[in-house]
């Protein structure tokens, strides 16, 4: 009986696994489309800042922003601080956007190591749990499955053997 259960524990396990790999993509894949939308959004607020810098400034908005700074007007001197905000903004999302066109391991190690952190926080807040039915959601389902089973079943067996060593009543003997 007992060894009947522990085969549905692995069975448990593993299934466990794979529905936790399978989620892996889906993250990625909307972390991804969030951060796409937070670069346009930035981009379409960045773009008169832009046009104003073309035309006056050879295109730099850099050069904007010291122009606003070295305004007298406080107005300007505010503004200055938020197109600077913006630009950086902008600066940041493009990386992060192209940090995610990468291989599909190294996108899932940036999201889990150095995702922007309120993209990230929005996305795990929103999410929405989905079964994906492609290649690569299966491979990590796999892999997380396997893995689990595995390291949770060797840690247990582990755990048996330590409990089996340091019994009292160990090698057989009554006492």
């Amino acid at each position: 009986m007992i060894k009947f259960c522990i085969e549905y524990l692995r069975l448990i396990l593993f299934c466990s696994g794979l529905l936790i790999g399978i989620q892996v993509p889906a993250v990625v894949d909307q972390y991804e489309k969030r951060i796409d939308a937070h670069l346009s959004e930035a981009l379409q607020i960045l773009a008169g800042f832009q046009q104003t810098a073309d035309r006056y400034f050879n295109g730099s908005v850099e050069d904007l922003v010291k122009h606003y700074e070295s305004s007298d007007d406080p107005v300007f001197n505010n503004d200055a601080r938020n197109i600077r905000f913006i630009s950086e903004r902008v600066a940041k999302l493009q990386l992060e956007a192209q940090t995610l066109q990468q291989q599909a391991l190294w996108r899932v190690l940036h999201v889990v190591t150095t995702p922007d952190k309120q993209i990230i926080q929005q996305t795990m807040e929103q999410y929405s749990y989905m079964i994906l039915i492609d290649p690569q959601a299966l491979i990590w389902g796999v892999l997380c499955g396997f893995l689990i089973a595995i390291l949770l079943e060797g840690f247990l067996h582990l755990l048996g053997f330590c409990l089996l060593c340091f019994s009292p009543h160990k090698h057989g003997k009554n006492t």
